[in-house]
């Protein structure tokens, strides 16, 4: 899912502003290959990582978990260290993509908030290191929707008013569009029912004359623009774009909505593993890695890190969830192989 502020959104010139470089030259040992999604890690924290280490970081970008994995499988070689999504993981672990390393020997390893060092997708941290964690929901411009409130529900979002049609705007990904649409319905995300996925599709089908795009990147652009009325976004896309357009509101959906973990993890095919442990052992300093949260405008998993964190961040609903909204919470799953398989299909139908 997986849910990127810095690391789920950006047009395309800030992509190529963003890259500052592939895996594809000849790997040094001085050198560490950044695989990240867009937008997603402060370049101020890279070169303050270069500065302190003698490390150079060179980064390259991607749009979701599914070019992540595609791109690994179809043999690309060099990235030391990717960040793939809760869920994603077992899939990479599956396939022999990651390489072993134990997080618990690195330095820092106890900064690691208790809730976050055992996860249900990675026992022990064995193949990962926990980034940023936060919830995929959507955003509207209260100063331009009918009577400035909608309703806190998936409804609201693929049925909007007629006054929204073509001023809503939808993820181009499959894993959050197929769970926001089973949660409208109250279906298991991860059912393996071909009823299910007719229903699923119909909904999105229904909406989707109401849609301007289906698009990942620069979701906050696009919001403070105005060139969209209501996206569906990652809360710390929300946070961003609420920072320039205050009329901003992240909706909570009663239905349910997925909550993401973000990872480091590192690939078999790394050529720099220990510039990629020292690396990863540096982000787990909570000064650190609370510089990532300011960025993004998501939480991070390090004890003592909040202490580090911008004011701002705190006093936003999108970025800590009020107490009343932590039923609607659905932690992500890696769901079977024929859902996944249905939710592929689904998905290719709908963008034909």
């Amino acid at each position: 899912m997986k849910k990127l502020v810095l690391g789920k959104i950006v047009t395309a010139t800030a992509v190529a502003t963003c890259v500052i470089g592939g895996a594809t030259g000849a790997a040094r040992a001085d050198t560490v290959n950044f695989y990240n999604w867009t937008n997603y890690f402060p370049p101020e924290l890279l070169k303050k990582f270069e500065e302190e280490t003698g490390t150079t970081v060179v980064l390259d970008v991607y749009d979701s978990n599914e070019t992540l994995l595609a791109k690994l499988q179809a043999g690309a070689a060099g990235y030391d260290i990717v960040v793939p999504t809760d869920y994603m993981v077992p899939t990479m672990v599956e396939a022999d993509l990651l390489e072993p390393f134990d997080a618990s020997t690195l330095e820092g390893f106890s900064n690691i908030q208790e809730a976050f060092a055992d996860p249900w997708f990675d026992p022990g941290r064995k193949y990962s290191v926990p980034y940023m964690w936060g919830t995929t929901g959507f955003s509207y411009d209260s100063a331009r929707v009918p009577g400035g409130q909608l309703e806190e529900s998936w409804k609201s979002f693929f049925e909007p008013p007629e006054e929204l049609r073509g001023q809503v705007a939808a993820l181009n990904d499959e894993v959050e569009l197929w769970n926001a649409a089973a949660y409208s319905l109250g279906l298991d995300v991860c059912s393996e029912s071909a009823d299910d996925a007719k229903a699923i599709l119909e909904v999105l089908e229904k909406q989707k004359p109401m849609l301007a795009m289906y698009q990942s990147d620069g979701t906050i652009e696009r919001m403070i623009a105005k060139e969209v009325i209501m996206h569906q976004q990652w809360n710390g896309a929300a946070h961003r774009t609420k920072e320039k357009l205050p009329t901003a509101v992240y909706v909570y959906p009663k239905e349910g909505i997925t909550m993401w973990q973000d990872n480091f993890v590192i690939p078999k095919s790394a050529t720099n593993k220990e510039g990629a442990k020292k690396f990863l052992a540096w982000v787990m300093k909570p000064e650190n890695i609370a510089q990532a949260s300011n960025y993004t405008g998501y939480n991070n998993a390090i004890e003592g890190s909040a202490e580090h964190m911008d004011e701002a961040l705190s006093d936003d609903p999108a970025v800590v969830m009020p107490d009343e909204y932590a039923d609607r919470l659905k932690p992500a799953r890696e769901c079977s192989e024929k859902t996944r398989d249905l939710r592929n299909r689904v998905f290719t139908r709908l963008k034909k």
